[in-house]
This record gives C-alpha cells, structure tokens and sequence, in this order.
C-alpha cells in the first residue's frame, strides 16, 4: 500500500467549505463550530442543503442528489481550499455513486474533514482519488465544540502540521499487543468499513497498512459480526498494525476489549487500545493516506512527512 497525494495546508484567510453528506445538523451547533473557525482566521462558507432534512427519511440532510450537489460543487470550487463536514449519522454511502470522481479528481487536492459515517467518503476518495484526508472532529460535533484539545490537534494539522509529525495517544492508551509496525493509516469507523466490502469505493484490503478502528452506539455480538465479516472476507490479511480508538455507548468496554482481543489479538501485529480518536470528546485528528509509524507499547504514531504539504 503506497502513501496517498497530501493536499497542502490551509493558511489565514482560506475558504473552506461546510457539507452535511449524512445526518441532519442542528443549527445551533453549526453556529458554534463556524465561529470556532472564524477565530482561527479561516472564511467557512455553507453549502445550500446543510440545515435541509428529508421529507420521508429524517435521518438524512436532504435528498441524496442534494447532498452530492453540495459536496460536488464545494469539491470542485476553486476558490475553496478545504471541504468539511459537519457531522456524522448516516447518508454518506448513498452519495458515492452520485459524485463525478473524474471532475473531483480534475478539480485538485484538497484537505477533508470528517469521520463517523464519513468513512465511507474517506474511502472513495482514497480509492477515486487517491488522495489524504483527514479523520477528526467535525464542525458541529458536540466534542469538537467543548474540548480544546481536540480543537488544537485539528488546527496545527491544518496550518502548521510539521509541528504535528509525532501524535500520541490519549491517558489510557495501552498495547493490547506490543510492538512496532509501519504502513499507510487507513480506517474509521467498524460498522462502515464492514457496510463497504465489495463496493468499488472500498480498498480490497488493509494489507501492509495501519488499520484505525472505532465505533458508536454498538453491542458487542454487533462488533463481533463486523469484524469477523472482515477476517473471514480476508481483508485484514497482511494488516501492519492496529490503532483502537474510541467505542462510545456500545456494550461496557470490558466486555468490547475482550471481544477485540479476541478477535485482533490472534493477527500477530501490534495492537494498541484507547488511542484517542473517534467519537471521544478529546479525539485526534489522523491523516488516512499518510504512511506512519506507530509503537503500540509507547502509544505514539509518528507520520513519515507531515500530514498535509
């Protein structure tokens, strides 16, 4: 697995632009994460169907041609450096077939934001376009909006992300399995990457790469289903590593942990739980597409070049 084209960092005064491709987005929120970037002297402008919600479907921000639109038109804006997404929920995979990926490609590199039910998006436009994203906070997520850490991490990866080279897992971080491994960041969230096998906006596999996983809201036989529809469909075959990050409202996490050793445990590569990411309030921010190393022992991920050029 080869590291992927990083889109260059954002500097004072870039436009970037706000999409909602999954779940409806409270307004308020929105509000708030807009004024978080005003402060960091960025120009956020919304897309036209953000605060839209689905006449049959309310968990979906507007009809699905209308959110593709959205993400298309930012995409290929060249006034726009940067495309974000505002939150999560679900919708994205429903676009993927929607978008022109010979137009977006076309249209340059450029930084996007998001995780949750972004996965999906991450992995077509690691596939179609062969590009680094970036897997953290959202704008109107609630933990972007309270935790100054979570703001930090994702602002020096934007605009200064040499300083950023070396991330390190939260308090609680620990090596499920010990080790060192090195390969390209590639993952998300559990449940996605399972929905996605077979797609052609999925990657084959995970071979030689450091595979990133979290999930929301799951029970255990849940996650027990979606990660061996991953062992048996061989696409861990040859995985790097392993970085576990958060598993919000799902079972008690004794019980998760005893799953994902069993589960993990038996690949033979480094495995390290707890390491930050996701859904937590306190999540990093990790570039999908750039090759790193991490040492599950240490609780460190150190990124070949910096995120983003």
């Amino acid at each position: 697995m080869k590291p992927l084209t990083r889109p260059a960092r954002l500097t004072p005064g870039a436009r970037v632009a706000v999409v909602a491709p999954s779940g409806p987005v409270p307004e308020e929120r929105l509000q708030a994460g807009l004024d978080l970037l005003r402060g960091w002297d960025l120009d956020p402008v919304v897309a036209p169907h953000v605060l839209d919600r689905h006449a049959d479907f309310g968990y979906l921000a507007g009809t699905d041609a209308d959110r593709a639109a959205d993400l298309q038109a930012a995409w290929c804006d060249p006034d726009v450096a940067a495309v974000f997404c505002a939150r999560g929920g679900y919708g994205a995979q429903r676009l993927a077939d929607l978008l022109d990926w010979d137009a977006m490609t076309a249209a340059g590199p450029k930084v996007f934001l998001g995780f949750s039910d972004i996965t999906a998006l991450h992995e077509a436009f690691a596939v179609r376009a062969g590009l680094v994203t970036l897997h953290g906070p959202m704008v109107a997520a609630v933990g972007f909006l309270k935790n100054a850490r979570a703001q930090e991490h994702l602002r020096a990866t934007l605009f200064e992300p040499e300083t950023v080279r070396m991330i390190t897992a939260n308090p609680g971080a620990a090596a499920l399995v010990p080790g060192r491994a090195s390969g390209v960041l590639l993952g998300g969230c559990l449940s996605l990457l399972a929905a996605d096998l077979g797609t052609p906006y999925a990657r084959p596999g995970a071979r030689d790469g450091l595979l990133c996983l979290e999930d929301v809201g799951e029970e255990t036989y849940r996650l027990d289903r979606y990660l061996t529809q991953l062992l048996r469909a061989g696409w861990l075959d040859g995985v790097a590593g392993i970085l576990l990050g958060s598993w919000a409202d799902c079972s008690p996490y004794p019980e998760v942990r005893a799953l994902l050793a069993d589960r993990l445990g038996g690949l033979g590569v480094p495995v390290v739980e707890e390491f930050g990411f996701g859904h937590g309030e306190d999540a990093l921010t990790i570039p999908f597409g750039a090759r790193a190393e991490l040492d599950a022992l240490a609780g460190t991920l150190t990124l070949e070049e910096p995120a983003l050029a």
